[in-house]
């Protein structure tokens, strides 16, 4: 596990599942249809239950890439589920990292009106949604590390990621930053 200070705030790093985290929100890696897919989203659904996906139905038909809605977090051991939809990866040069940037701050925005002082990420797009692992990290890390800056909330923003070769990454761009 690595933890730097950001202002009042800190910033984790740890290998795991992000469907075990007890912080007050988890991120979903969603898609626009908000219907349950593979990877993190598959895992949330399955180990969360039906009220998260009956819950976005009732609320919401879509969300755009780059943003980010909330629901309660079913069975799962946070209060909520942040689900933000990362952009699929084409070229870098389609507006991937404004819409990876937006899908990180808008989750914090969330995370803001809901008064929610712990959240953990999964890494955002990495997976099926073919986003390179340090340009995310990059992406991700200096997001996070500016809202904190700016906001001095929340007190805890984990990244939980899947595999030593994720986190190790991760790890090299943190150390980059601060």
């Amino acid at each position: 596990m690595k933890r730097v200070k950001i202002e009042d705030c800190v910033i984790e790093l740890i290998q795991g599942d992000i469907t075990e985290q007890d912080t007050e929100a988890i991120v979903n890696a969603a898609n626009e249809r908000l219907i349950p897919g593979g990877g993190v989203d598959g895992a949330i659904h399955r180990k969360g239950g039906p009220s998260i996906l009956e819950e976005l139905k009732s609320k919401y038909t879509y969300c755009p890439t780059g943003q980010a809605v909330i629901t309660g977090a079913g069975n799962l051991k946070a209060k909520y589920v942040i689900h933000a939809v990362g952009p699929i990866y084409k070229d870098g040069k389609s507006g991937e990292l404004e819409l990876l940037e937006s899908a990180y701050k808008n989750s914090l925005l969330k995370a803001l009106e809901f008064n929610i002082n712990s959240i953990s990420f999964p890494a955002l797009s990495t997976g099926a949604y073919g986003y390179p692992l340090e340009d995310a990290a990059k992406v991700a890390l200096k997001t996070v590390i500016e809202f904190l800056k700016s906001y001095q909330k929340p007190k805890l923003v984990r990244f939980v990621l899947w595999g030593e070769q994720s986190y190790k990454i991760f790890e090299k761009v943190l150390n980059t930053l601060v």
